[in-house]
């Protein structure tokens, strides 16, 4: 156990019995536990591996690699159809994830396998990706901000694009690019945001 970790398991209340019991089986499989996007992280060789995290409605791993892996079990979730690489197996109680328990450190190992075998997750290109036109109006009028865009990794990128793109509404697309125009600017990426925003929560909590 990370002790920087144990913050995180015993401020979820609603999920706490779960998410405690997912850390126990994860760790019996011998990973490194760290804290990675606010969450508990699983590596193996300094490779991401699996995730604990929670919603409202259920907590979750998540399989960084899982749409690699075989799931025999028929537990594997792909979260949005925009997610390319990972797999969610989620839990709406204590009981679900005893049931599962072995079958649990089964997916782990095999991620492991995965890892360790080099394969990669065929990922669409940036260009593939559909660039808003509250975006495009931004980039127009502010060009520092398309050449920060640019910038960006490709990673960092995609990121951008998928988030700005997820509302229907046109106020909420442009409520988002608003936001996210400081840390677009300072060369950051959507998961550098939120884990600077948790670790602030998290600090102000303590």
């Amino acid at each position: 156990m990370n002790p920087k970790v144990d913050w995180f398991f015993e401020k979820e209340e609603k999920w706490q019995k779960e998410v405690k019991e997912l850390r126990r089986i994860v760790l019996e499989c011998h990973l490194t536990e760290d804290l990675k996007w606010g969450c508990p992280c699983y590596t193996y060789e300094d490779k991401n591996i699996i995730l604990i995290h929670v919603f409202k409605e259920y907590c979750a791993f998540l399989l960084f690699k899982g749409a690699l892996m075989k799931d025999p079990k028929g537990i594997l979730i792909q979260q949005t159809e925009n997610v390319q690489a990972a797999r969610q197996i989620r839990f709406t109680g204590l009981e679900d994830i005893k049931k599962l328990e072995s079958d649990l450190k089964k997916y782990i190992f095999q991620a492991v396998e995965v890892e360790e075998s080099g394969k990669k997750v065929p990922l669409k290109e940036t260009k593939e990706f559909p660039i808003t036109e509250e975006l495009e109006a931004k980039f127009k009028e502010h060009p520092a901000l398309k050449k920060a865009f640019e910038a960006l990794t490709p990673g960092r990128q995609r990121a951008y694009l998928l988030h700005f793109s997820q509302p229907k509404q046109v106020k909420t697309r442009e409520s988002r690019i608003e936001k996210c125009i400081p840390y677009i600017l300072d060369g950051k990426g959507l998961n550098d945001v939120n884990e600077y925003l948790i670790n602030k929560k998290k600090k102000k909590d303590e």
